[in-house]
């Protein structure tokens, strides 16, 4: 499994630490897990994934549940 690139790597580091979807970018960075199978699991694009990983969008509150749900399934990875 690869891992993520340096920029997306320092991006994630300087964003919101409280928005929801810098949060999971930077559990999936530590973990390696590839944003393609989260894009897959929330049903969305990889670059959509990488815009909530950078704070550049915040999740619709429908996604966030999902987003939720999938922090958690991480957390026991």
């Amino acid at each position: 499994m690869r891992g993520y690139s340096q920029h997306i790597v320092e991006r994630n580091a300087q964003a919101d630490p409280d928005n929801l979807g810098v949060l999971l970018g930077k559990l999936c960075i530590h973990l390696k897990y590839p944003a393609s199978e989260v894009a897959k699991q929330l049903g969305i694009s990889r670059q959509a994934v990488y815009h909530y990983f950078l704070g550049r969008v915040k999740p619709q509150k429908d996604r966030e549940i999902q987003i939720i749900e999938l922090i958690h399934k991480l957390k026991t990875f």
